[in-house]
């Protein structure tokens, strides 16, 4: 998939003002700080389309792309240590659920993980919850630049040995860099293949 056109669409504070169009969306989400708005900009192929901050909690809105006049990427804010009060990170969590949960053309999640570091308790509330709720996602490990070559079978399996404690199966992983574009071409042919199912 070419990213031949990518532009921004809005900023929403509800999910009751997204737009329900026949348009098929995919949403990023994970902790904060984990590396969500490179991998938007590496998945774009655009270096400023998500803006990347060194202070965690930047993204407070429900921020929507248009991209190839054919399907929606959204970003979704944060979870986790953004630097916010306890209120703010619950209206966080209230905005996000109530999009993952009654957005009806949301076709997958892509929930991010750092991959440098053990499984964070509040990933896997959070991995939980989407599969108690029956919301489709997948996993994206990110910043793998971060490790050797030779310790990252072993890191990943690590990660994934945490989640089988609570999963009998794992959805599709996909393991991504934005330094190193690690994952660029996966992740745009699973979603042409899902627009593919859409239509």
């Amino acid at each position: 998939m070419k990213m031949v056109k990518v532009e921004f669409l809005a900023s929403y504070d509800s999910a009751k003002t997204c737009p329900m169009a026949n348009t098929p969306e995919y949403a990023f989400i994970g902790r904060s700080n984990v590396g969500k708005s490179s991998l938007i900009n590496l998945i774009c192929d655009r270096k400023k389309i998500a803006k990347v901050s060194n202070t965690p909690g930047k993204t407070k809105l429900i921020n929507y792309f248009r991209i190839n006049d054919e399907w929606n990427l959204v970003d979704l804010p944060g979870y986790g240590f953004a630097q916010v009060s306890k209120k703010e990170r619950a209206h966080f969590m209230n905005l996000i659920q109530n999009y993952l949960k009654n957005q009806e053309n949301l076709i997958c999640t892509f929930v991010l993980i750092d991959s440098r570091i053990d499984l964070q308790k509040i990933d896997l509330n959070f991995i939980n919850w989407m599969g108690e709720n029956g919301i489709p996602f997948v996993l994206v490990y990110t910043k793998i630049d971060g490790i050797k070559n030779r310790l990252r079978t072993k890191v990943i399996g690590k990660l994934q040995e945490s989640l089988l404690e609570y999963w009998n199966e794992l959805p599709q992983q996909f393991i991504t860099s934005s330094t190193d574009r690690v994952g660029q071409e996966e992740i745009r042919n699973f979603i042409a293949e899902c627009n593919k199912k859409f239509k």
